[in-house]
């Protein structure tokens, strides 16, 4: 009997296996049944581009044993990647730009041996479709098409799958193409942290602002443009001079060439700003804020910080505390003059992404990218974004999943 037990002990077994995994929940209505997607289930490993330590470009390796991405926590969702776009930071990251800070987020109580975040997937836009949800997603499913920007902290979008919050994630525009879409999601979630949630604009207080941007023909400054505009907001930007007609169909207003000459003598005979977005830093802080409108509420953000470097050179501790320090410092400087100073940085936000979503598919902002590669070209697209002077993203597609490769 016993042996009669165990072969039929083992053929329930392999029937369990071989049958689709279905997802069993009880509601008002009464059990529901959802099919998952057995493949993704079944694998433990993927195609990717990796890194297994930092340097320049010859650190990139493609590998076909990549770890497959599970969740972990029941609001996260597994998302198969059609196409990834890169950033400089992408670029940075490769060379270890913010390995300190990244390391902490990823290991806050560091019980992890240093090196642990190898291999690295790079790539912070994704789009593509969702093939596994957690038990407590309740407004994405299976099958959904959807973007993202993915925290830094994370693995990237260089690889056939990718795992992130449901938070992180929002419905795709139905008006792009996933290689359209991936051109937008990082710049446009940093562009919405710096203007709206550190520079307290919305397009219910935008109209007849005056918005300047520096910088305003990179991935970041692009979009604002569009977004200020589509607010009511009269922008102006600085860039060079191949950019300006650029920079004008996507709605700038006014455009000074920085190439001409110094910028600030002909921005200082336009009218006072309310917000100028810094894309430049260097030494624009020595007179950008005299350009603001004084005792009116006016912000000065930049995203180009010392955050990263200051915790890479002095560690995490010191690092944060040298910071701490440099931008109190600044702020209450200018506060005395009646302008505000204040840091930008990259925030990740499905719900930001959701009313973004909704201005592209509106024809108020459009999908600009500058060149499409292949996966088995991604060294070719770091060499493209390294290189600079790019008018767009750089978007890898990856909906072969690597078998082109």
């Amino acid at each position: 009997m016993s042996s009669v037990r165990c072969l039929a002990y083992s053929r329930l077994l392999c029937h369990l296996s071989t049958s689709p995994r279905v997802h069993t929940s009880v509601s008002s209505h009464g059990i529901q049944r959802r099919p998952f997607s057995r493949s993704s289930r079944c694998r433990t490993i993927m195609p990717a581009w990796v890194i297994d330590k930092y340097g320049s470009n010859d650190v990139l390796r493609f590998t076909r044993n990549a770890a497959f991405p599970i969740i972990d926590y029941p609001n996260e969702v597994i998302v198969k990647v059609f196409a990834a776009g890169l950033n400089p930071l992408d670029v940075g990251m490769r060379g270890g730009y913010g390995a300190a800070t990244m390391s902490m987020k990823r290991d806050p109580l560091n019980m992890k041996q240093s090196g642990s975040e190898f291999p690295l997937i790079l790539g912070r836009d994704v789009s593509g479709v969702i093939m596994e949800c957690g038990l407590d997603v309740k407004y994405f499913r299976e099958r959904d098409e959807v973007w993202a920007a993915i925290p830094p902290w994370k693995q990237g979008s260089l690889a056939e799958f990718v795992v992130l919050s449901a938070n992180e994630v929002s419905h795709k525009p139905k008006s792009l193409s996933h290689t359209e879409a991936a051109a937008i999601p990082y710049v446009a979630t940093t562009a919405w942290s710096a203007l709206v949630n550190t520079g307290g604009l919305s397009k219910d207080n935008c109209a007849n602002k005056r918005i300047l941007i520096l910088g305003g023909s990179g991935g970041v400054g692009t979009f604002a443009i569009q977004m200020l505009k589509a607010w009511g907001a009269h922008v102006t930007v600085t860039c060079s001079q191949n950019a300006e007609r650029f920079v004008r169909e996507l709605g700038a207003d006014h455009v000074v060439d920085y190439t001409a000459g110094p910028v600030e003598e002909p921005l200082s005979e336009l009218d006072k700003f309310d917000l100028i977005l810094d894309n430049v830093g260097g030494d624009t802080e020595r007179w950008a804020l005299s350009l603001l409108k004084p005792w009116s509420g006016s912000k000065y953000v930049t995203l180009v910080t010392p955050f990263l470097q200051n915790t890479d050179s002095l560690g995490v501790a010191d690092g944060m505390m040298q910071t701490a320090a440099t931008v109190a410092t600044k702020a209450l400087k200018h506060l005395v003059k009646g302008v505000h100073y204040r840091w930008g940085f990259f925030a990740p936000s499905g719900p930001a992404l959701d009313e973004i979503r909704d201005m592209v598919d509106a024809g108020q902002i459009r999908a600009v990218v500058d060149e499409t590669f292949s996966f088995s070209q991604v060294p070719q697209a770091f060499d493209k974004v390294e290189k600079g002077h790019a008018r767009g993203k750089t978007v890898v597609e990856i909906s072969k999943g690597g078998e082109d490769l």
